[in-house]
């Protein structure tokens, strides 16, 4: 049996540290109240609780990562994730094109 390895609590961490924020600051930017924003962000990236996917797109938004990018298990997928977002509709089609042309 294959063990599998959440990969949210390491990338939650790692999109808030990106951009130099708090745990408390993050907590507080998607809503959490004051008081408990920093103690609650805390569970999440140490993996005692996970947020759920409402939770996660609110994070998602305010790192500036699209919410595929918590599901990740390597670092290339998530920046490759994060690329792929920033595109436009127009460049994902093509891409996906040039891609399936290699088969």
């Amino acid at each position: 049996m294959e063990t599998f390895s959440n990969p949210i609590p390491a990338r939650i961490k790692a999109a808030r540290k990106q951009i130099e924020i708090s745990q408390k600051e993050l907590g507080i930017r998607i809503g959490m109240d004051i008081s408990s924003a920093s103690s609650r962000m805390n569970h999440y990236e140490k993996g005692r609780h996970t947020p759920d996917i409402p939770t996660l797109k609110r994070i998602a938004n305010e790192l500036g990562v699209p919410l595929t990018y918590f599901f990740c298990d390597s670092e290339s997928d998530a920046e490759l994730s994060c690329l792929i977002e920033a595109l436009t509709e127009k460049e994902k089609v093509y891409l996906i094109e040039e891609l399936k042309l290699r088969d």
